[in-house]
């Protein structure tokens, strides 16, 4: 039984994601439907949470919108997702980021990490 439950797994895990980290800016790319529409809807902000695991990592988008916090958490290999851009890389020394939520303006901002070569 666990056989078949992990071959199926493995037909629909993603592997076309980025490398992505707490801190990291990121923009999803959602697809949504309504109705008979379809639409790509765009979500960017800072990820303040990734989740590990196999399907069921998951990974928390935090923005501000109109003066008010917006936090969605994606799963990461929804089928619905049509692509992850990584905008800026974000240096910080936590894995959770929910200090932010109490911080506004530029006490909110987060320092850009260098590549190395």
């Amino acid at each position: 039984m666990s056989i078949i439950i992990d071959r199926i797994n493995q037909e629909q895990m993603r592997q076309d994601h980025p490398d992505f980290r707490p801190g990291d800016t990121v923009a999803v790319h959602i697809r949504i439907i309504e109705g008979s529409k379809e639409r790509v809807q765009l979500f960017q902000g800072v990820v303040i949470k990734r989740q590990k695991g196999t399907m069921d990592a998951s990974y928390t988008v935090r923005k501000i919108s109109h003066g008010v916090g917006v936090e969605k958490t994606f799963a990461l290999h929804n089928p619905r997702i049509e692509k992850i851009e990584v905008i800026t890389r974000g240096r910080v020394r936590r894995s959770r980021l929910y200090y932010l939520r109490d911080l506004r303006g530029k006490a909110a901002r987060i320092r850009e990490r260098s590549l190395r070569r």
